[in-house]
């Protein structure tokens, strides 16, 4: 019988470790128990991965006791816990094997996108991920120029983060051709896992309380409905509106029958601005609801009713509950009458562990709506109750 060669163990070492500790043996600077040790930790492939004794004893090769004891050591010494009846879990991540590279396309530079930066940036450190940030600065080719980075640098997966829905396919493709998984955040892209916000429902909310404030105060009289709109983003965003008049349309059936008046919300909160200065100047004082998009463009309807001196005769419900909306909410008497939350300082919660599930080809959603809530004067300090306290950072 022939004799097995230590070339002959070169590739069974890395599969059975216990031939590698039997051609260990000889080196009396090394402690056997702690390389036995140090194989039940690799054991554990994945930060949070969950095993039995039995996956164990099977990824090490080695004696189910002597598992089973180094398992109870390692437990007892704070590098696994026990997370059910003989279930045990790595909470620290991996010890071999590089961690998993994400690339983030951040979208611009709003209060919005660096709140899911932050967010992402924190839940990547806490799941020992390495984040390759790109900012795509609201621009088609910017964003086009990021995918071939982040497909040059061979990403595990990307989290693409872009405004336009005409660049969404081309980027799927360029996906697609390298094999990189997609999941994208807010505008779909075709064969990407879809995390964001529920536009129509969002709406809605927005719609309904809207609608409710008029019939309390305006006793449901309204003249004209003003719609600030946002077409480059394509027809998901277009939902928030077309869920803001269902909303408010269910509260005051008469919203049938009102003026309508669509501008393009596009630009910076000065551009808006001038276009809401231009549409004042041209009709009338009469009153008006304002549906936004965006709380840019709910602010500026503010100043511009307030510039032309009859703020009283308008009502205005924001989207995203940026922090300027959150202060202008706590203001006395604002036209303000609310803006739905999306929680972007949660975003990466929810979006690390997602992007882990795929990776680990683990069951994984489609889609999934960010949670949205109605923020007024009321629950503003309920919600955000730290606001204060970074208003006074600022001030020193």
């Amino acid at each position: 019988m022939r004799k097995t060669t230590i070339a002959d163990l070169a590739h069974p070492v890395r599969k059975n470790p216990r031939l590698a500790y039997e051609y260990r043996k000889g080196d009396r600077n090394e402690s056997q128990t702690v390389l036995r040790a140090c194989e039940v930790l690799k054991a554990f492939r994945t930060h949070g991965e969950e095993l039995v004794l039995a996956d164990v004893v099977h990824r090490t090769q080695l004696p189910k006791t002597t598992v089973f004891r180094l398992l109870r050591t390692l437990i007892h010494g704070g590098l696994l816990e026990r997370s059910g009846a003989g279930i045990y879990c790595n909470r620290f991540g991996p010890v071999t094997g590089r961690p998993f590279r994400i690339g983030f396309a951040a979208q611009g530079d709003s209060e919005f996108s660096r709140e899911v930066v932050k967010s992402m940036e924190k839940a990547a450190a806490r799941e020992h991920v390495h984040l390759i940030t790109v900012n795509n600065r609201y621009s088609a080719r910017e964003a086009l120029r990021n995918a071939d980075l982040l497909i040059k640098e061979r990403v595990d997966l990307v989290l693409e983060f872009q405004t336009y829905e005409r660049v969404a396919p081309v980027l799927a493709s360029k996906f697609l051709e390298s094999n990189t998984p997609v999941i994208a955040i807010e505008v779909p892209h075709p064969g990407a896992s879809y995390f964001g916000a529920n536009n129509y429902k969002a709406g809605l909310i927005g719609g309904k309380a809207l609608g409710r404030w008029a019939r309390e105060n305006w006793e449901g009289k309204v003249d004209q409905l003003l719609l600030l709109e946002l077409p480059i983003a394509g027809s998901l965003l277009q939902l928030r509106l077309t869920g803001l008049v269902d909303g408010l349309r269910a509260e005051l059936p008469q919203m049938g029958s009102v003026p309508t008046v669509h501008l393009n919300g596009r630009g910076s909160f000065e551009q808006v601005l001038g276009i809401l200065r231009q549409c004042l100047r041209r009709s009338p004082p009469r009153r008006t609801l304002v549906g936004t998009v965006n709380d840019i463009c709910a602010l500026a309807a503010l100043w511009a009713f307030e510039e032309a001196g009859i703020s009283h005769l308008c009502a205005v419900m924001g989207q995203n509950a940026i922090r300027d909306a959150r202060m202008e909410l706590r203001k006395p008497g604002s036209r303000l009458i609310g803006t739905v939350a999306y929680f972007p300082e949660r975003y990466g919660d929810e979006l690390i562990p997602l992007a882990l599930s795929i990776l680990q080809k683990k069951p994984a959603p489609a889609t999934v709506f960010v949670k949205h809530q109605l923020i007024t004067s009321r629950n503003v300090d309920l919600i955000y109750p730290l606001d204060k306290q970074c208003e006074v950072k600022v001030g020193f």
